[in-house]
């Protein structure tokens, strides 16, 4: 089978280095790719929003099936063209992509259905915004409705950040996406992000992991995309999955098909575990980065027939997935200045030996010059260890590392610091 990937980042090398484990694989393309990614696949010069020129070239290739790693390609509408075409695709359509496109949708879609989650407000005007912050109190979590690739959320500790933050996004910081904002009050717990596979009536779990959003080390300073993750989550224990699956993730199911635009794809639930149990963050409609490149290595299955079953509505008849006990922990080596304007252009060396040493490196922000590996972009690498446990994974990631050299970039250097300690103190800690 043919298959065409859509993206070039972290998420998508991933999906590639699995999707080319499938037996099933004829032929791999992906659009547009990056230097990791085509180790894999062949690059294709495609825009992924250039929705049209992608539906054009999977139907001249005789493409099996689509899978659309980011989000905006989604929320424009791409798979709902290939659907038109007749061509399977791994994606939600425009409408249910809104459960991540739009906070305020998804917000109302909870309080119908009876979904635990933060009390909110939404807002279209700066002044009533502001009046309405004395419905909440402090700290007061501040949302863009629309797509800012994870960073239109700020979490306001003073009246005076707060207003701060309605200045900035209906003065247009974040784009359109501030155009209309979500307030919400503050949960408190920790955090933990819960994977499922839905094909429109039939939802399934498929793991769970933790990352680190803030760009300094003890999760301090401005949220990122993401600075590291692990996979699982042993804080969201077997009990608390099964409550997941019953509270959120099967309502939302239900009332996404109830509404008329049936869920298909892979669902990320953003969770905080509260003393209440958990309760929905937000939603992404298409796999975390980097959170599935700590998935990917724990799946052994094939992620080709997986995807099948989604598209094609068979989840029912299919065995539940299983991932791997071992332990995954994958580190982001991302460019100075990032997550503000990264500088561009670094060298990066040791790949090669990282791996060596047993390590997956991914990439996300690579191009090639003059046959010279550099960096292009915020986050640029993301270096993945495996492990019987959190500890283990993470010291195989940090050795891979310390063997790239990257002298324009930085990482974290403690990445799953939680689940480590954790682990230390033993299960009776």
């Amino acid at each position: 089978m043919k298959v065409l990937l859509i993206g070039s980042g972290g998420r998508e090398h991933a999906l590639a280095w699995k999707l080319a484990q499938s037996p099933r694989l004829t032929k791999l393309y992906a659009a547009p790719g990056n230097p990791g990614i085509a180790r894999h696949a062949e690059p294709v010069d495609l825009d992924p929003l250039h929705i049209e020129a992608i539906v054009a070239f999977a139907r001249d290739e005789n493409i099996g099936l689509v899978v659309v790693g980011p989000e905006q390609p989604l929320v424009a509408g791409l798979a709902d063209r290939l659907r038109e075409d007749g061509i399977l695709v791994f994606g939600p359509s425009k409408a249910a992509a809104q459960l991540e496109g739009s906070k305020g949708f998804t917000k109302d879609l909870c309080r119908r259905a009876g979904i635990p989650t933060a009390a909110y407000a939404r807002y279209t005007d700066l002044a009533a915004a502001q009046a309405g912050l004395t419905r909440f109190g402090l700290p007061v979590v501040i949302k863009a409705d629309g797509l800012a690739a994870g960073k239109g959320v700020v979490i306001a500790e003073t009246a005076g950040e707060a207003q701060a933050a309605l200045a900035d996004m209906f003065g247009g910081g974040f784009g359109g996406a501030g155009a209309e904002v979500v307030i919400e009050e503050y949960m408190t717990g920790e955090e933990a992000s819960f994977f499922a596979l839905a094909d429109g009536t039939t939802a399934i779990p498929f793991g769970s992991a933790q990352d680190h959003k803030r760009v300094g080390e003890g999760d301090t300073g401005p949220n990122t995309g993401g600075m590291g993750a692990y996979s699982p989550a042993p804080v969201l224990t077997p009990t608390l999955e099964a409550q997941t699956m019953r509270e959120i993730i099967l309502p939302t199911v239900r009332a996404m098909a109830e509404a008329g635009m049936p869920y298909s794809g892979v669902l990320y639930a953003g969770l905080m575990l509260t003393a209440e149990g958990p309760k929905l963050i937000e939603y992404n409609a298409r796999f975390g980065d980097p959170e599935t490149q700590v998935l990917m290595p724990r799946f052994d299955g094939d992620l080709i027939d997986l995807m099948l079953a989604v598209a094609e509505g068979r989840l029912a008849e299919i065995p539940l997935p299983e991932l791997a006990p071992r332990a995954a922990l994958t580190v982001v080596m991302a460019a100075r200045g990032y997550p503000g304007t990264p500088e561009k252009g670094g060298g990066i060396e040791g790949v090669d030996a990282a791996e060596a040493a047993g390590a997956i490196v991914f990439h996300a922000g690579t191009t090639l010059e003059d046959g010279r590996l550099i960096a292009n972009g915020g986050r640029v690498l993301a270096v993945t260890g495996t492990g019987a446990s959190v500890a283990e994974a993470q010291a195989a990631a940090y050795d891979a590392v310390d063997r790239i050299a990257f002298p324009t970039g930085f990482c974290r250097r403690d990445i799953g610091w939680r689940e480590v300690a954790r682990e230390a103190q033993g299960p009776n800690g």
